[in-house]
């Protein structure tokens, strides 16, 4: 399987972290690790199974956590887990990465439920129900030791409201609507098409910040049963341009265990395509790193950063002037221009629900019950058809399409595209032109992006 982790400092603890998301790289990035409070693990009834679709644990997470000899050994204080214990979630783990990397588990779109209940289950088999939810929570405070920004960003913070439009400078990435935007003192300037994390490597939900740019990058493979050691080794640098290295030109780290970087293929945007990181086209991430440079004040032009690329044999990093915070979002449900956009549940969040969708349109100040019957109607459908394992409608063909030999293709290709859907839009006269921005020159990947020849300030007066 091709990968997607990057690290930070060379230590084995950062290393098993950087493995959530395949990415690794060169110890040439000399980039400082970010750290937050230690959060207690909880303490539940031994009665209480985890949060099935709040829990981070799946087995191929699990694998690249146990190798983390820190982490390890917090299993051991915190949880009080013994070695034979902590042996057999190794050999759990490591058997289901092996699994997913012999049936070419990339070409599927797991059901994120089944990953995270069969994940729960089995561990419990092994340390009981009340240590699997501390699981769940010590692996949280992991996932969210990268997610504080510095003291200069101390007023920062994810925004609440549904569909919130940024004031700030910042990226926004809405995981289930598969889109990136970045923002520049809060104008939407650039929207991209994106891949994320596989459900058994999601990307993570949250405040994250992005502080440099690195052109050229390395990547080290993890020894993991995913990685094809036919072809490269784990803990060996693979070099820049190399056709084995899956980073692309670009790669912006975003706080353990998740980057943005290139070289995805078209066909993997708007779809499953890494292990914890967004996903860009190599076009894509150019393009968006010059808009970030320019976005963040730092001092580096589209031709010089071009420059860099052409020498595709030496790593450089561009330290962003100042950090931009990128906020990772899950919202199913979000208002846009005055539509309601309902987005498939990729992760299992159990959001598409009509409470969810009332508390959506409660914010601005819209009542469900006021909506006509048709927009009631198509948002009740659209919410049903976009929760995982739900099926089209069954549509009865009337006698005259009965004495057409197409009409029976043409059934099965509509309900094949509406399962296949990954988003509904049904327009709500009350909600005006509220909501949430249109997508800025939405770039799907399909060849270079021309940027734009106004400078960022004539842009803005």
């Amino acid at each position: 399987m091709k990968s997607c982790i990057r690290n930070q400092k060379i230590t084995l603890a950062v290393l098993a972290l950087l493995i959530l998301s395949g990415c690794v790289t060169s110890p040439t990035d000399n980039r400082e690790r970010t750290s937050g409070p230690v959060i207690p693990a909880a303490s539940p009834s031994p009665s209480t199974a985890p949060d099935v679709a709040n829990t981070p644990l799946t087995l191929p997470v699990l694998d690249a956590l146990l190798n983390d000899q820190e982490f390890v050994a917090s299993l051991k204080s915190q949880l009080g887990l013994s070695d034979d214990q902590i042996a057999s979630l190794k050999s759990l783990a490591a058997a289901e990465v092996e699994r997913l990397r012999k049936t070419n588990a990339e070409n599927s779109e797991d059901d994120a439920t089944g990953v995270r209940s069969e994940a729960v289950r089995r561990v419990s088999e092994i340390i009981g129900q009340q240590k699997t939810q501390q699981l769940s929570a010590l692996i949280n405070e992991h996932w969210a030791k990268s997610g504080d920004l510095d003291a200069t960003n101390k007023n920062t913070s994810m925004l609440d409201k549904p569909s919130a439009v940024p004031t700030d400078t910042r990226i926004v990435v809405n995981i289930p609507a598969y889109r990136m935007d970045l923002f520049d003192d809060g104008r939407l300037i650039k929207s991209y098409k994106i891949g994320i994390g596989y459900p058994e490597f999601p990307l993570p939900q949250g405040l994250r910040k992005a502080q440099s740019i690195i052109i050229n990058p390395t990547w080290t493979p993890p020894d993991s049963p995913w990685v094809d050691n036919s072809k490269v080794t784990p803990g060996e640098a693979v070099e820049p341009g190399s056709k084995l290295n899956p980073l692309g030109p670009v790669k912006i780290p975003i706080g353990m265990p998740s980057l943005i970087h290139g070289g995805k293929a078209v066909a993997k945007l708007g779809s499953f395509a890494s292990h914890g990181c967004v996903g860009l086209t190599n076009s894509q991430v150019k393009d968006f790193a010059t808009r970030l440079a320019e976005a963040s004040d730092t001092e580096v032009s589209a031709s010089l950063l071009d420059s860099y690329y052409k020498d595709k044999t030496r790593t450089r990093v561009v330290k962003l002037n100042e950090a931009v915070p990128v906020e990772l979002r899950y919202q199913t449900i979000m208002v846009e221009n005055g539509a309601i956009h309902i987005y498939k549940d990729v992760y299992a969040q159990h959001l598409n629900t009509k409470e969810k969708l009332e508390e959506v349109l409660n914010a601005f100040n819209v009542k469900f019950d006021d909506l006509s019957e048709t927009e009631k109607s198509q948002l009740v459908e659209a919410l049903r058809l976009m929760t995982p394992g739900a099926q089209p409608p069954v549509q009865t063909p009337s006698p005259e399409q009965e004495l057409k030999k197409t009409a029976k293709n043409s059934k099965e290709k509509t309900d094949k595209k509406l399962k296949n859907n990954k988003e509904i839009v049904v327009t709500v006269n009350a909600l005006g032109k509220q909501g949430y921005p249109e997508p800025v020159e939405l770039d799907t990947g399909n060849g270079p992006t021309k940027l734009a020849s106004a400078t960022k300030s004539a842009a803005k007066n």
